[in-house]
């Protein structure tokens, strides 16, 4: 299930993933990008990881110089290329995160809506390739689900396994912050303890905040 994104959960079924009839996990969507617009500031370039089809992009586009998004999915790719039509300073690319190799060039990076869980592979290594992609007194943000958040989650991914997005829920392995479908799809989450770990071993400045009650971000400055 490594390239689920890549092979199923890409392009329209992706878009129909966040149209969602779930008011409180909409509300948990709009606080996420509501917190990075604000800490944004027009002279500044931002990658994001896992971006999809573009959906954040096109929403932090207006409070950035230039923003960046990859995915491992081709559909999305092209996908997000026509969604983005009239988005002069936005581009999106084909690349594997865990194989990106920037260096000192973006002043923010952005791993969203746990990205860290969605792109298989050690999270470690997201992280200290993020930190290697930023300029120094750039910014990392990477978000998780809060614990308390774990009802509307459960109810989210039911809805899309409704649609067919996902297999059906197996509720016997499903618990503890782990989503498990009957397809093989699993959706794991970072505790802050898990965020604070990740935050110690770069050795730059960090903290975690909580977002409507609904992320948990680890925010870290490069030295």
């Amino acid at each position: 299930m490594d390239n689920y994104y890549a092979g199923k959960l890409n392009a329209g079924n992706l878009l129909e993933v966040y149209n969602t009839g779930i008011g409180r996990v909409r509300q948990y969507l709009e606080a996420e990008i509501d917190f990075i617009c604000s800490r944004l500031h027009a002279h500044e370039t931002v990658l994001e990881l896992g971006t999809g089809y573009g959906r954040i992009l096109k929403r932090i586009a207006p409070f950035a110089k230039a923003v960046v998004g990859i995915d491992i999915s081709n559909d999305s790719i092209a996908f997000g290329r026509d969604y983005l039509k009239g988005c002069y300073n936005c581009t999106v690319l084909v690349l594997d995160a865990h194989g990106m190799a920037f260096d000192g060039e973006y002043d923010v990076v952005l791993c969203l809506q746990n990205g860290l869980s969605a792109m298989k592979g050690d999270p470690y290594d997201l992280v200290e390739r993020s930190m290697k992609a930023l300029v120094p007194g750039g910014r990392a943000f990477f978000s998780t689900y809060a614990s308390g958040f774990w009802e509307w989650r459960l109810e989210w991914f039911k809805e899309q396994a409704g649609k067919g997005l996902l297999g059906e829920l197996d509720m016997k392995k499903t618990g503890k912050g782990r989503i498990v479908c009957s397809d093989g799809f699993t959706a794991t989450t970072f505790s802050e303890e898990d965020l604070e770990a990740m935050g110690k071993k770069t050795g730059c400045p960090y903290s975690l905040q909580m977002v409507d009650d609904s992320s948990l971000f680890l925010i870290i400055e490069k030295n």
